[in-house]
């Protein structure tokens, strides 16, 4: 069966504090359908995920941001977690990096509360976006 994202890279933004599963499940869709996949972070060796308010594992980070280029990548993943994007979206080089998807034209997923990294990038005007909203009874 022939994979359809072979030969993509996707670059997965995180910072301590992502909520694990969000990087997880999508990383593992991701490289089923043939990407190769990089965890890039502030953090220099390894990652904190949580599981809701309960610290979680940690992950290798496979690419420190401050090495990391968006032109070395097709697609960017970032997971949500409350402190992951409030830690992101106060980091310069964090929002350089996802504005070099952006300006390019580069896919982008954003998970949750994600998408604060992406209104602080200044890249949302004049986009169209899509997202789930959950109402109670």
């Amino acid at each position: 069966m022939e994979k359809r994202l072979d030969g993509k890279k996707v670059a997965i933004l995180v910072a301590d504090g992502f909520e694990q599963v969000e990087l997880t499940a999508p990383k593992e869709a991701l490289e089923a359908a043939g990407a190769t996949t990089e965890i890039v972070s502030p953090a220099d060796h390894d990652v904190q995920g949580w599981n809701h308010d309960e610290k979680a594992d940690a992950f290798h980070v496979d690419m420190p941001l401050n090495r990391a280029r968006s032109d070395d990548y097709d697609a960017l993943l970032l997971p949500g977690g409350v402190r992951n994007p409030d830690q992101l979206r106060q980091l310069t080089r964090a929002l350089e990096f996802v504005d070099g998807f952006c300006v390019t034209g580069k896919p982008v997923a954003a998970i949750c509360h994600a998408p604060w990294t992406l209104i602080e990038a200044g890249v949302v005007d004049g986009r169209k976006m899509t997202s789930l909203a959950i109402t109670q009874d």
